[in-house]
């Protein structure tokens, strides 16, 4: 059966996050625990790696990294290989584009998805838990932040974007989201907080909400409530 899956809203690996990140931990399989820095590949993956790291120490769980920084990491059998063996993956924030650049139909990537099919725990946060649905959303011009265009992600959860730092600042995406991805959900996620797929369920965790927003229907939903209206994820890897 698959594992737990956390789409996680950012500002990651400090205190707030503890409700999902325990669930991450009680969950994970039987091998290595991972951390993925693929987003911060551009600023400063080394202390991803050691927030990560000293962060799960504190909950128990031993972290090594799994450094996929490019394509060329991405598709090396090695780092495949030590995938495949992995009981809990951790998926970085930083860049929303670059994640599905990098893993999208790599040896990496299909490694991971097959380990979460069998059980391991598998998390991302922020530009993480983007690259984890069908869609993510990356700066459409500059210097509006706020105005995003779509690009094609991972596609472990389909017909979803996920809309970070909902409470701070990703609410301000919801007008250019709905306008480029009509027929797709959105789903905002406050930081520290958290969209857990467990037992064949969405379930909200952590102090803030989750928001779903299909159309012009929008539901919130705060810790311990069964969150509805998410698609149920993948079982096989989208054809790319």
């Amino acid at each position: 059966m698959p594992g737990l899956l956390a789409l996680v809203g950012g500002d990651e690996f400090k205190p707030g996050n503890e409700e999902q990140d325990r669930l991450m931990v009680s969950a994970a399989g039987a091998g290595p625990a991972y951390v993925v820095p693929t987003a911060a590949a551009r600023r400063g993956p080394d202390r991803a790696v050691a927030h990560a790291t000293d962060w799960f120490a504190g909950l128990g769980l031993p972290l090594r990294e799994l450094p996929v920084l490019t394509r060329s990491h991405a598709m090396k059998a090695f780092l495949a290989d030590e995938a495949a063996r992995g009981g809990f993956f951790y998926l970085v924030g930083g860049d929303p584009g670059l994640v599905a650049q990098v893993l999208q139909s790599s040896r990496v990537w299909s490694a991971i998805v097959d380990a979460w099919l069998h059980g391991a725990s598998l998390a991302g946060s922020s530009a993480g838990a983007m690259a984890l649905c069908s869609h993510t959303l990356i700066r459409a011009s500059w210097p509006n932040r706020f105005n995003r265009r779509p690009a094609d992600a991972l596609g472990l959860v389909p017909d979803t974007a996920v809309l970070p730092h909902y409470d701070t600042f990703g609410h301000r995406w919801v007008e250019s989201a709905q306008r480029e991805l009509p027929d797709v959900t959105l789903l905002g996620v406050d930081e520290r907080s958290a969209a857990v797929w467990r037992d064949g369920g969405w379930e909200a965790a952590g102090p803030g909400a989750v928001t779903v927003i299909k159309g012009s229907t929008t539901a919130r939903f705060t810790k311990g409530m069964k969150v509805t209206g998410l698609p149920t994820p993948a079982r096989m890897l989208p054809s790319q």
